[in-house]
């Protein structure tokens, strides 16, 4: 049987599919390619060292039970890791075809032009006008480094991943790397870190940071002027091109346009792009379905809001960068009340240093919890899926991610059509959208569980209670 290696790794995708997070079988399981059976012995095609040793250290126990099932008790796993940015001989690569677009439409063909780094003519749109420089500025901020980025459970996949492409920008699977988190939870700085990684262990290379709306305003400008070649070619000189906040180029039919032939070019010529969102791109609305395809090619990494170990983690670092002197039960005081993101956590520290300084107060809980109340009052805490999730999963005393797995045990189905509840009535978010996040569902079955849920609260106490329970604790 030729397409034995195929029909085996499929069977096994098959119960794989139904026993981890969708996010994590799109991310770990749908890029391996099966190459050959021998015997008892499965190869597969991973695309990076990196993506081997995750799968070991996170999936072999799932990988070797789903084998032996296919290929018995002495059955063997061995990769074949793509050590290079280029093809594997005897693969061909694959074409993109876009149905229903004429074949005169230039739309999506790549633009690919040849780039002389030499060339002056060219207009580069950092530069203020009658002010000459020789270099591009990569636009990095200094201190979002990995030195000031400290690692948890919330974003330990995206700075491992992080780490790789600073070390081989280009030349591993995750080109291009998607990092998507709400605000405030260090998308930006990680972004910006393995930029200055890739200008210290690289400094030849051109790396560049900018955020969509200033990309977006250059696009506008060299147009107005009749300068857009001197753009296009300008953004495809870039070596490592990091765009933040991609989410705002939503609804700018031309800006995507111009993206999309610089994202060409550069993921063609071995360039690697840094992307990150609000959102992950399954969920990015106004945007152009050729490139939210594109966005997905590599890896999308989700940033959680932090831990309170990891929260005192920053706490501790942010004192010890910045020379301040305070104690460690008012750094635990910080973290237990201010859980959503980093930029409230550093701002507490900085108004308790003000408040000290400038009313000649001592550093004490008494201070930190005034200073909290404000924080708290002044930044109403916004509802989000992830949110709802974690509350109803601790309510019905379940992990967060026993949502994602295909059950019909009871108590899981319930805490899934409790959360697509709220997540509908609490959220701007459309069906599909909660969906999507919560299970890997359709619309139509967000709107049963709502209908299940309102059904019950009308027959029955003590869920409609629980309801209640849940709802309080959402809106604290």
């Amino acid at each position: 049987m030729d397409d034995l290696h195929i029909f085996v790794w499929d069977n096994c995708l098959k119960v794989i599919r139904d026993n981890v997070p969708s996010i994590s079988f799109r991310t770990w399981f749908e890029p391996i390619v099966p190459l050959k059976v021998d015997k008892n012995i499965l190869t597969i095609q991973v695309p990076s060292p990196f993506f081997y040793e995750y799968l070991e250290e996170q999936y072999i126990d799932i990988l070797s039970k789903t084998l032996r099932k296919e290929l018995g008790t002495d059955a063997k796993l061995e990769y074949n890791v793509v050590m290079e940015n280029n093809m594997m001989a005897g693969v061909k690569p694959y074409t993109v075809k876009f149905p229903g677009k004429s074949k005169s439409e230039p739309r999506n063909n790549p633009v690919s032009l040849p780039i002389d780094r030499e060339d002056a003519a060219i207009k580069n749109p950092f530069v203020i006008p009658g002010i000459k420089r020789l270099h591009i500025d990569p636009q990095l901020c200094p201190d979002k480094n990995f030195g000031n980025f400290v690692e948890g459970d919330c974003n330990r996949l995206a700075r491992s991943a992080g780490l790789a492409v600073a070390g081989k920008p280009g030349g591993t699977a995750f080109n291009p790397l998607f990092l998507y988190s709400d605000n405030g939870l260090g998308k930006t700085h990680l972004a910006q870190a393995i930029g200055i990684e890739v200008k210290d262990k690289f400094p030849e290379k051109t790396v560049l940071y900018v955020d969509a709306n200033k990309f977006s305003n250059q696009f506008v400008e060299s147009t107005r002027n009749n300068n857009r070649n001197d753009f296009l070619h300008f953004y495809q000189m870039i070596d490592v091109l990091i765009i933040d906040d991609v989410q705002d180029f939503a609804g700018k039919e031309k800006t995507q346009d111009i993206f999309f032939h610089i994202f060409n070019h550069l993921h063609q010529t071995g360039k690697q792009l840094i992307l990150t969102s609000d959102k992950p791109p399954v969920e990015l609305q106004g945007m152009e379905q050729r490139l939210l395809s594109r966005f997905k090619w590599g890896l999308s990494a989700d940033m959680q809001a932090p831990d309170f170990e990891t929260r005192i983690s920053i706490l501790k670092k942010k004192v010890y960068s910045d020379g301040m002197d305070i104690p460690e039960d008012v750094l635990e005081t910080i973290a237990v009340h201010i859980t959503n993101n980093v930029r409230e956590l550093e701002g507490a520290l900085i108004s308790l240093l003000a408040q000290s300084t400038l009313n000649r107060r001592e550093i004490n809980n008494e201070l930190a919890r005034q200073v909290i109340d404000r924080l708290v009052k002044n930044n109403k805490k916004e509802i989000s899926i992830s949110n709802i999730q974690k509350v109803v999963c601790d309510y019905f005393n379940i992990h967060v991610d026993q949502l994602q797995v295909k059950t019909r045990k009871r108590e899981i189905v319930q805490a899934r059509q409790v959360a697509m509840f709220f997540s509908k009535n609490m959220t701007k978010a459309s069906l599909a959208s909660i969906g999507s996040q919560i299970g890997g569902k359709d619309h139509a079955t967000v709107l049963h569980a709502c209908k299940t849920v309102n059904n019950l609260i009308e027959t029955d106490k003590r869920f409609m209670q629980s309801i209640k329970d849940i709802e309080k604790k959402l809106k604290v």
